[in-house]
């Protein structure tokens, strides 16, 4: 039996294997040393790209804590005069305004966009693929084109600035951004899963609503979120169209104050007063971007949690 097995041809795929362990041998300093290398780099780049972020995030604490209190986030804000320039009041009437504008926006934008992504994520003819770049092209779009179509197509019919005119800019905003979100997310979704739906004799559009779209939801909350943070820190579509207020009004009709408005005012203000406290604005608007942020990560992180 061993004199058998001596005369046996040696395997070719043990002595394959040894030729790629002798090479590996030869060059695992040489790939040691370039893996170390660009981890390096790579860490050296997240360091540089922090220093200007953190920078921001400093100026805005070290200038803007000292005027967040309460009297300041819920009053009205108030014209300085020659006699009182140190009395500002508050911004309450601009975070009214924000979440008011933002918020119908997305209700307005959500469901276009979901609907969008859907059909674009289950379907290859020529007119999704022609959709799909519209969306792309609608993604890289400046924002300030937005205002401009809100300013011609809602403030001069109107004949008056509205926090309608903001919305429609805003939505139309937010519409691609969700919509290239949730097509990702719906595509990410096993193909297994659809084939056992309509296996079962579910019809096709029951499958989307029961099983694809609920194992997307993480993604597509995550692309809302991000949408809606985005949105809210726009300032240039806002800056254009939706006049000035300085009351409190949750009527959309008339005209709104919002807090990237209220930012810009202030920062070109000629009182030092309201120059100071646009750092406050600020921060109060970047805290709101930031806890959506946040937040999108940490329900998106929850949802999968759950399903696993």
């Amino acid at each position: 039996m061993t004199d058998l097995l001596t005369q046996l041809p040696p395997d070719p795929i043990l002595e394959r294997r040894a030729i790629i362990h002798a090479r590996a041998a030869k060059t695992i300093r040489r790939r040691t040393w370039i893996s170390n290398f660009f981890l390096a780099a790579l860490v050296a780049a997240f360091l540089i790209a922090l220093i200007p972020l953190g920078s921001v995030i400093f100026a805005l604490i070290d200038r803007g804590l000292s005027s967040i209190t309460w009297n300041f986030l819920s009053t009205l804000p108030q014209q300085p005069s020659l006699i009182a320039q140190n009395s500002i009041g508050g911004i309450g009437n601009a975070i009214e305004g924000t979440v008011i504008i933002d918020g119908l926006a997305g209700i307005i934008a959500i469901p276009i966009a979901l609907l969008v992504g859907l059909y674009l994520s289950e379907s290859s003819s020529r007119i999704a693929n022609f959709l799909r770049a519209i969306v792309e092209i609608m993604t890289g779009l400046p924002s300030i084109l937005l205002g401009v179509f809100a300013y011609e197509y809602v403030v001069v019919p109107m004949k008056a600035f509205s926090g309608l005119a903001g919305i429609v800019a805003l939505s139309v905003l937010m519409v691609p951004v969700i919509a290239k979100a949730s097509e990702l997310a719906f595509r990410g979704v096993p193909s297994t899963l659809r084939e056992a739906g309509l296996a079962l004799g579910a019809r096709s559009s029951r499958v989307s609503r029961g099983v694809i779209i609920p194992a997307a939801m993480p993604g597509v909350i995550t692309g809302v979120l991000l949408s809606l943070a985005r949105a809210m820190g726009e300032t240039a579509p806002i800056l254009l169209v939706i006049g000035a207020s300085g009351t409190w009004g949750w009527n959309p009709m008339h005209q709104m104050s919002s807090l990237p408005l209220l930012t810009y005012n202030y920062s070109g203000s000629q009182y030092p007063s309201q120059r100071a406290a646009a750092w406050g604005v600020a921060l109060a608007l970047v805290a709101m971007v930031m806890l959506l942020s946040l937040g999108s990560r940490f329900v998106s992180a929850r949802m999968r949690k759950e399903r696993r």
